[in-house]
């Protein structure tokens, strides 16, 4: 993914998660995905899909069992 993509992708997260910290930054030697981070805590992947030339993104997020015990 390109700079502005990443950076278009990074705004429209930050606001529709309310996480103002949530960065989004391209995965080494992987053009088609990107990682998402709030703070320095790795969050998930974002996967760039481009079908008939319509692209769209998918979101996505483990979510461990201990991580749910501490909320």
């Amino acid at each position: 993914m390109k700079k502005d993509e990443l950076a278009r992708l990074e705004a429209y997260l930050r606001k529709t998660l309310g996480a103002k910290t949530l960065t989004v930054r391209a995965r080494p030697k992987k053009d088609d995905s990107a990682e998402v981070y709030i703070g320095e805590d790795f969050t998930a992947i974002l996967y760039r899909e481009d079908e008939d030339g319509e692209v769209s993104y998918q979101f996505q997020m483990a979510i461990l069992e201990m991580d749910l015990e501490e909320a």
